[in-house]
């Protein structure tokens, strides 16, 4: 037997032991492996590529193994999907908060309804099934409402992380790992028994109501998510011409996605939403329903800041949508400090010069720890307050005279350039914000910029013609909207004109399920729709060059 001793810090303590007995026929498995085996997976968010650092653990005491069977010892970070416990021994680990996915993430379980609805549910009571429910499966997370289909009413909500995380972050790695079938079907189970199955348990636990009340439940999610649910092969999604194996609304049953197997009446009923293309997927079609967008006077915009940031236009009964590949970083992928959003998580900065200012706030309300992560609004309020106060310039990189001024404990120079700490001690390894990280953000913000000015060159339109952008998505209930403005995450408007909704995927799938017109009425979107590849517009490329710059500095 091989013998590891794991230690969770938190909040910098090591308030937490686990002994784990790591049997020897398990020693081939990687370290992240035998972690998650044992209730205590980690951010392989890369889909355990080694690509990423969501996975890092330090080395304490022992020794593992590299993939050529090398020894690793003690006295450094590591990816953890890289390395192997050899067989018998000892081994202790420190685990940062940010690399466990177990953390309390931040669910968007909020959203706003802009279009009335009547109470016609589309699953009807009877026989003493009068319980639906309402699922927003997200790359990230999932969702849950319980609601009393008699009145309308929700009962109860219950979100958590989908445990699909382990085998990827994205879309992209998520349909390549997709395209084996054994694979799929352990995407599946880890989305359905590890996740939905528990999260309905809770919702209903909360509610007060035995599962055996459930009438049938509607379930909204992006295009690859809704396809291995429906146990579909994903990989003509990752290749051009992008094309979907199915888009339109489908009929499950819970035997049907192995919901039985957690307790649930194999034939309850299951209705997917239908999507729009491969990377406008079922959350988006219920998104342009629930905003009630298509019935405004003016034209109106709904923006979805995924890691598939996705982006539609209504002007004159015109409907024109695109995805753009924004990618991660917003959710701290691929950043030196990064981590999604979850409690004792870095959300908010404020930085002035002159005199020199920071003030940093953590979710949850609790003092950021030296080890703490930044999550994408921290970054946002970065960007746009150090652009405004002359620390940044236009290509992100920090201001060599205004550097000067900041005290020596907040700069960090090294052979990887500049860098600026947001807390722990001079020489420290507390949370940090570097050129490279700066570099990878606008990149982000230039996919979701181009994508806006893109659909408004297509329809002849500018942004001061819109009547309402409508932000969705988790990440566009906690952002600082005059920042996305500053660091021209949304270029060209101004406040007045952005109305944040929430989570739109979760309060469209909630109107199909009390009104069965709502899913005749999304249907009928999936044909009006003209889905603009962004690849193929000439001006395309021009566009996000000039959008990797940060927007000119308003003076103060």
């Amino acid at each position: 037997m091989s013998h590891a001793e794991l230690i969770v810090c938190e909040g910098g303590t090591e308030a937490k032991r686990h002994g784990l007995e790591i049997p020897a026929e398990l020693s081939g498995n990687s370290l992240a492996d035998l972690l998650a085996m044992h209730d205590f997976p980690l951010n392989t968010r890369c889909g355990q590529r080694g690509w990423c650092r969501g996975c890092m653990v330090e080395l304490r005491e022992g020794e593992l193994l590299d993939a050529a069977g090398a020894s690793v010892v003690a006295g450094g970070l590591l990816r953890s999907c890289q390395v192997y416990v050899p067989r018998g021994g000892r081994v202790v680990l420190q685990v940062p908060e940010r690399a466990h996915i177990g953390a309390a993430p931040q669910v968007g379980e909020t959203f706003l309804i802009d279009v009335p609805f009547g109470l016609a549910p589309l699953f009807a009571p009877q026989d003493g099934r009068d319980t639906g429910f309402a699922v927003d499966i997200g790359t990230t997370t999932v969702v849950v409402l319980l609601v009393d289909l008699l009145t309308g009413v929700i009962l109860s909500r219950a979100g958590g992380f989908n445990a699909q995380i382990r085998f990827g972050d994205n879309v992209l790695t998520r349909i390549g790992a997709g395209s084996s079938p054994p694979v799929r079907r352990a995407m599946r189970r880890a989305l359905v028994e590890e996740t939905l199955g528990p999260l309905m348990h809770k919702a209903c636990e909360r509610a007060g109501r035995e599962p055996s009340r459930l009438a049938g439940g509607v379930l909204a999610g992006n295009t690859t998510m809704l396809h291995i649910l429906a146990d579909e092969d994903p990989t003509s999604l990752g290749v051009a011409p992008f094309t979907a194996r199915f888009l339109e609304g489908r009929l499950l049953d819970a035997a049907g996605i192995g919901l039985a197997e957690c307790g649930f009446d194999p034939a309850m009923p299951l209705q997917l939403l239908p999507g729009l293309a491969a990377y406008i997927g079922a959350d988006i079609t219920a998104g342009v329903h629930a905003t009630g967008m298509t019935y405004d006077a003016t034209p109106s915009l709904l923006v979805d800041m995924g890691t598939n940031g996705e982006v539609v236009l209504c002007a004159d009964g015109r409907l024109v949508g695109c995805a753009t590949a924004a990618g991660p970083a917003f959710e701290g992928s691929g950043l030196s400090s990064g981590t999604r959003a979850q409690i004792g998580a870095i959300e908010t900065v404020r930085l002035e010069l002159g005199p020199f200012a920071v003030e940093i706030g953590a979710i949850g309300g609790q003092p950021a720890a030296a080890n703490a992560g930044i999550c994408g609004s921290a970054y946002v309020d970065f960007l746009a307050s150090g652009r405004a106060c002359g620390l940044l310039q236009a290509n992100g990189r920090f201001d060599r005279k205004r550097w000067l001024e900041i005290p020596d404990e907040y700069r960090i120079e090294d052979a990887d350039g500049l860098a600026f700490r947001l807390a722990g001690n001079p020489g420290g390894a507390g949370p940090r914000i570097t050129e490279i990280d700066i570099a990878h953000l606008l990149q982000a913000k230039a996919a979701i910029g181009a994508g806006i000015d893109t659909l408004l060159d297509v329809t002849g339109i500018s942004a001061r013609d819109i009547g309402h952008v409508y932000l969705a998505g988790g990440f566009g209930m906690h952002i600082d909207v005059a920042n996305a403005i500053g660091m021209g995450l949304l270029p060209g408007f101004c406040t007045a004109q952005v109305k944040v909704v929430g989570n739109t995927s979760l309060a469209g799938a909630l109107l199909a399920l009390l009104d069965r017109g709502a899913l005749e009425s999304m249907n009928s979107l999936c044909g009006r729709i003209e889905v603009i590849e962004l690849n193929l517009q000439e001006a395309f490329e021009d566009c996000y060059i000039d959008h990797l710059s940060l927007p000119e500095a308003v003076p103060s």
